[in-house]
This record gives structure tokens, sequence and C-alpha cells, in this order.
């Protein structure tokens, strides 16, 4: 990819924004409950949630499947409507001033809803139309061309690969130049070449100053992408905060370590470690850092008469905290996320 065209800035499009530096998204008691049909009861898929996504920060919003993502995203873009609450972009209230909510932010769907019929530079032009951008501020090839799709300007949709038709939906979320950009699995199916460019083009936007807002399954991105994140489980936040400070929450570590001579049993110095021998000879011991220093266990293995030759820490990672906070509501989708990892 090459040069990131740059963004409309943020507050042109707020001029009623409610403070002067409001969240890019704020959601007070929101609540969206379906009326199935058939005598079925009612099916709450938010239960009244409360969330805030600071400005400029590249968010994940996770959750198992059903947990009521893609009804917030809907909601985020007008395309339902919600039971009750509030909700703002960048302080504009989405009741109060649709239209003016609709132009502050980009939604990449997970589904592939492209005219077949329509090549790249139709789509583009036709939906800065949409959202009546003046033809002397389209920036048709500068998408285009940042997401290598200039040589197919003039395809036609339903020739592009996958790949290609993520890209252009990417660069149709963002042919009015929004400060907020929601991506709703962005990277489901794609091969890894597309996957590494599509998130150095996200970052290098949230380096501008764009909001970004992801979900996916693929924790391992999220882990390394998102400075925060928020968890949904069952229509509610269980969990939301700066990701180093969610991480802490597990207060697990691990160390790896091979010793000499090699142990046949664990030391009876490290009693009360959950540890063991593995099938290798290294020595696995569990501590909590909150509580005990790693130079602890250590210094107990120095008064067992062992030598450690080498050793490795290894940290809880964010499929960890995602599995203990949704509990069995997760196993499908770290199934999945784990099917997607293997050759």
């Amino acid at each position: 990819m090459v040069a990131v065209p740059s963004p409309m800035p943020p507050d042109a499009l707020i001029p009623d924004a409610d403070t002067a530096s409001p969240p890019a998204i704020e959601v007070s008691g929101l609540r969206k409950v379906y009326a199935p049909s058939g005598g079925a009861p009612p099916k709450e898929a938010l239960c009244g949630i409360d969330l805030r996504i600071p400005r400029g920060s590249f968010f994940g919003l996770l959750g198992p499947n059903g947990a009521g993502k893609s009804t917030l995203i809907n909601i985020l873009a007008g395309l339902v409507v919600k039971t009750e609450g509030r909700v703002r972009i960048l302080g504009v209230d989405i009741d109060r001033n649709p239209r003016r909510a609709r132009r502050l932010i980009g939604v990449v769907p997970q589904e592939l809803n492209l005219d077949a019929f329509f090549t790249p530079r139709e789509t583009l032009e036709y939906q800065a139309g949409l959202y009546g951008v003046p033809r002397a501020d389209r920036r048709t090839d500068h998408l285009l061309e940042a997401l290598g799709l200039m040589d197919k300007a003039h395809a036609y949709a339903r020739s592009l690969s996958g790949g290609m038709r993520r890209r252009l939906l990417v660069a149709k979320a963002l042919v009015h130049a929004p400060p907020v950009v929601v991506l709703d699995e962005p990277t489901a199916g794609v091969d890894v070449e597309l996957r590494r460019s599509l998130w150095a083009y996200m970052k290098d936007l949230n380096a501008r100053g764009i909001t970004v807002v992801l979900t996916t399954h693929y924790l391992e991105e999220a882990e390394r992408l998102c400075d925060r994140i928020a968890i949904l489980d069952r229509g509610r936040i269980v969990a939301c905060d700066a990701k180093h400070r969610l991480m802490r929450r597990l207060d697990e570590k691990e160390l790896l370590l091979w010793l000499e001579p090699q142990p046949r049993r664990v030391p009876e110095q490290l009693a009360g470690f959950p540890a063991r021998i593995e099938p290798d000879g290294t020595l696995r011991v569990c501590f909590r850092p909150s509580r005990t220093a790693a130079g602890e266990v250590l210094e107990r293995l120095r008064e067992a008469g062992f030598f450690v030759r080498d050793l490795r820490s290894v940290e809880p990672d964010l499929e960890t905290l995602f599995l203990r906070l949704t509990g069995s509501a997760a196993s499908s989708a770290a199934d999945h996320n784990q099917r997607s990892r293997s050759p």
C-alpha cells in the first residue's frame, strides 16, 4: 500500500457537540429487545449497557457469537432502532441529529454487500454522492491507490477476489472521511498478506487521529492492535479498560526453567507453588506476580542446589482473559480462533 489520504478534521463535522472534546462513542443505558414471531418470548440483545470509547483510540469490541456486538454496531450505523438508551458519536446524539451522526462514522460490515455490476471507482463515487461529498472534495483516487485497488478501478466488483472486495468495503466506508471507523470482522476468511496490509493501513489512520473500533474473533490481532478493550457477553459489558490493566486482572505468570542437574521431581522448596516437571525435563512453575516475585522462585531453586541454565517467562494472553470472563459461551469463538490459526 502507498500513502494514506489525510482524514477530514473531525471537529469540522461536529458543530453541535455537547462538549469541547467529547469521546468518540458514548453509550448510556442502551437496550435492544427483539420481538420474535410465533409466540416466542422477546430476546434482549443489549441489556442496558454503558460504554465510552475515547477519541483517537484503537478500541477492541470482543465477545462470543450472539453477545450483541453486531446489534450495537448496527445501532451506531443507524441500521437498527434501539429500544431505549442514549447514543452519541463525538457528542452528536443519533436521535437528535441522525444525519450528522452518520457522517461521523464509517462502518466496514462483515458481509460483502457490494453491487456486482459497479466498478470500484463507480462504487466510491456513488457512495460519496450519498454522503453529499462535493466532487472537488472526493478522494476516490487516493482511496483506490491507498488500498491497492487502482489497477482494478474499472473492473466489475463481481470479478474481484474476496480480498479485493474486502479492501473495497474499507474504501467505501472512508469516502466521507469519517473520524470514527468501525470494522466488523474485517479479516474473516482473508489471507495473511491482506490482513497485514489492512492493519498497517488502519494503524496509520489511527496514528493520524482516527478512532478505530474493531470486532474480531482473531484475539491475537486484538491483543496486538488495540489499546483499549471491551468484552461483551450475553448483551452485557463484562470488562472494559485499557488493555494492560485488563491483562493484569489475571495475575498469573509461568516460568519455564532448564535446570542443572535436571530435577526428577519438583523441589520441596517450591511447596505451595503449582509446579510440574515437563516431559522434556523442564520445570514449569506458576505464581501470582502480585504476591511473589520471579526472583523468589529462582532463590528457592538456588537454595535447593540447582543452577538455572536457561528460563522463559510465559505471560497469559487475551484469549485466557476472554475465556475467563465469558465462560462456556466463548468456547465456539475460541474454537473458531484456533481453527483459523491452524495450517
